[in-house]
């Protein structure tokens, strides 16, 4: 089979498919055709290549048998092709000598795999998901950003994985996660990607989250999940009175890693005013308040860090609460997850007026997407009476953004 005729009749299958024809919504008539063009068959008018005349011949050959339909160019005719158009009953044909499946029966696969996995996937997200593809694939609409329906078992894969994810309790990371359920340490890995765009798809909680800051949500980190504080504060290590450490002495701070979370206490100190969370690293490193708890949040904040605020809040809820992060739709979406989630009443920190003004020649310009993110939290503002309302208003006036890294 030459390589021209498996790209033309396949490129008509892949057109068919994508048809109303195919899905028979169609009100007026529709003709699949492959047109000739030199970048969709150079080798027709390359005047070297001996192509032209096995292209006739095998056109008048699939004329013959009914499958295609020689429309030649006006004043050409019998010399040159514009385009081949395909006879939609005879597609069946086409399909068994190509070898290739059916989109129908594709589908049809698919589904099996879909109504199985409904009867064991019954996490929140994964059933949103299946619901989905089924009335996707039901209707012959196109599910090709999530999965490919050539390949079943991938799909099955994906299912698993975001069930799996959803069901996890004990914290690991990534590749160990990976291991237990697929006895394989990079399977999570290469579909990251996929399971990023399912979550944030199927579940408003995590729009607008990375991938990684999803997975930590669940307890499955990409690298060791260590929570970093400096600052007015002490860290008491289990019940020796000894293992106790004033953050003060530090002035970089510490990092404690999740796992030990449960067996130490945070406090303040007599001079402790504030807990400020701060959304990067290097803002953290570089920001010193005389008497505050300052912790690096690392943009969304995960489980292990909600945990570690809600028994800080316990020991001092009468502080005030502050969360510093940059001045972009981002950066008070993190802000309004924090409050959310943790039930405390942060208030948005060195994200106002004053920096917007003071720092404005280190701003950037905001984008198309960002416009379009940044109406939306406007009218989410206004309706909640949120204290940045004005902020956001004056970053759509000016159409910037400022990362927290400009304040000093």
């Amino acid at each position: 089979m030459a390589r021209f005729e498996t790209r033309i009749l396949n490129t008509l299958l892949d057109s068919y498919e994508k048809s109303s024809l195919f899905r028979g919504d169609n009100k007026v008539a529709v003709h699949i055709s492959f047109r000739f063009t030199k970048s969709s068959l150079p080798e027709y008018f390359d005047e070297s290549s001996l192509s032209y005349e096995s292209i006739h011949a095998w056109a008048h050959e699939m004329e013959e048998k009914g499958w295609l339909e020689i429309a030649w160019k006006s004043g050409k005719e019998g010399h040159i092709i514009e385009r081949l158009i395909l006879d939609a009953q005879k597609v069946p044909e086409i399909y068994q000598y190509l070898r290739r499946k059916p989109l129908s029966r594709l589908i049809c696969e698919q589904l099996e795999i879909i109504r199985s996995a409904r009867e064991t996937c019954r996490t929140p997200v994964a059933e949103c998901f299946l619901a989905w593809l089924e009335e996707r694939l039901l209707k012959n609409r196109p599910v090709k950003e999530f999965i490919d329906l050539a390949c079943p078992e991938d799909t099955e894969r994906l299912l698993q994985a975001v069930t799996a994810i959803e069901e996890n309790e004990k914290e690991s990371y990534q590749r160990e996660f990976s291991i237990r359920e697929f006895a394989d340490s990079k399977a999570l890995e290469k579909i990251e990607g996929k399971l990023g765009k399912v979550f944030r798809t199927f579940s408003e909680e995590f729009k607008g989250m990375e991938t990684e800051d999803i997975l930590a949500e669940y307890g499955i980190y990409h690298t060791p999940n260590y929570i970093y504080l400096k600052g007015e504060g002490v860290v008491d290590f289990g019940n020796d009175e000894n293992a106790r450490l004033k953050l003060s002495a530090v002035r970089q701070g510490i990092g404690i890693s999740g796992e030990d979370l449960s067996d130490i206490r945070i406090s303040g100190t007599e001079r402790t005013k504030k807990v400020i969370t701060i959304e990067n690293l290097t803002t953290f490193f570089r920001w010193e308040e005389k008497d505050a708890l300052i912790i690096y949040l690392g943009g969304y904040h995960n489980r292990v860090r909600r945990t570690l605020l809600e028994k800080i809040y316990r020991e001092m809820p009468e502080i005030q609460y502050l969360h510093f992060g940059d001045i972009d739709v981002g950066g008070f979406e993190i802000y309004k997850d924090l409050c959310r989630k943790t039930g405390i009443s942060f208030l948005p920190y060195h994200m106002g007026l004053e920096e917007l003004s003071m720092y404005r020649e280190f701003s950037r310009p905001l984008t198309e997407n960002d416009k379009r993110r940044l109406k939306r939290l406007m009218e989410q503002a206004e309706s909640d009476g949120a204290p940045y309302l004005e902020t956001l208003q004056l970053m759509m006036e000016w159409g910037i953004k400022l990362e927290q890294e400009c304040i000093r």
